[in-house]
């Protein structure tokens, strides 16, 4: 109930961060990977694997453009680079796999990625991105029509695509500093991060909503006149312990996934992490709340 009755300070907490992930992306934009822009993903192995600054030392003196080199495993680097002429990119093979004529290493991948194909993926995550809300809308809309009073059912379908944004807009403001601080790449794996967050999300809000339509029921059933702030309230006290716990359930796997996973998995465990953590507040401090805040809206 206290969360209810100090809703407005969680709204504000929601607007501070919100706003700060805004600017994070408008300040240092997006990263976007080759899988987005177009460009040569190679995977190079070692026997025992250089350190980066001898690799990066021979890139540098190519003159290749902008390019990421990550360690991945115990053995391998993987290099993402812009298209290459021919002559560039066995000049780059070389430079991974060679040391003056001393031969270190074997290239066990190449990927080459065209920009329409980048285009048209982008395209395509953002189609999927939209899609999952409006599904949501007409989902919840659907889910809860018999119990449009004292607030409509397509309302709770909103509230939850509000915070959904929330869940999107938090973690890829975490990912746009990720990226223009340490090189973190917006990539295959960030979209489908950012796709298991929205399922994830709406899960642990239609949880507090569900809580909340039955006992708009049983007071309905028992003609019971109970102010609606307080069928809320009651509501989110049903469900708080169960979302906490599962959260915390998800984070500590996500957690283990970031600290001892492969390294390729780290930045999509950390877009979760920070996921998961903004839809379990959103579903108990913004969702739930503005519930409350609409009904009272209407009521005036």
């Amino acid at each position: 109930m206290l969360i209810i009755k100090y809703r407005k300070i969680f709204y504000t907490i929601s607007g501070l961060v919100i706003a700060a992930s805004l600017g994070a992306i408008i300040m240092f934009g997006m990263n976007f990977g080759i899988e987005f822009t177009g460009g040569e993903i190679i995977e190079t192995s070692y026997t025992e694997r250089p350190a980066k600054d001898l690799i990066v030392s021979q890139l540098d003196a190519l003159d290749i453009g902008a390019y990421s080199l990550r360690a991945a495993g115990d053995d391998e680097y993987i290099l993402r680079v812009k298209p290459l002429e021919e002559a560039q990119r066995e000049a780059v093979f070389a430079a991974t796999t060679q040391v003056g004529n001393e031969v270190i290493g074997t290239i066990e991948r190449f990927n080459a990625v065209g920009p329409t194909i980048g285009a048209e993926l982008k395209d395509k995550a953002w189609v999927a991105l939209i899609a999952v809300m409006v599904a949501t809308i007409l989902l919840i809309a659907v889910a809860f029509r018999k119990v449009s009073k004292p607030v409509s059912s397509w309302k709770y379908g909103v509230i939850a695509i509000i915070a959904l944004l929330h869940d999107v807009i938090v973690p890829t403001g975490v990912f746009a500093a990720l990226g223009y601080f340490l090189g973190a790449e917006v990539d295959v794996l960030f979209v489908m991060a950012l796709l298991a967050i929205l399922g994830y999300s709406v899960n642990d809000t239609i949880v507090v909503f569900d809580r909340v339509r039955e006992n708009l029921r049983h007071n309905e059933e028992n003609r019971s006149k109970e102010d609606f702030e307080l069928t809320v309230g009651k509501s989110l006290n049903q469900t708080f312990v169960r979302s906490v716990n599962t959260s915390l359930t998800v984070l500590l796997v996500l957690l283990a996934l970031f600290f001892v996973g492969a390294t390729v998995t780290q930045d999509f465990s950390l877009v979760l992490i920070a996921g998961v953590i903004a839809g379990t507040y959103s579903s108990i401090f913004l969702a739930a709340p503005l519930l409350v805040t609409l009904q009272k809206w209407t009521d005036k």
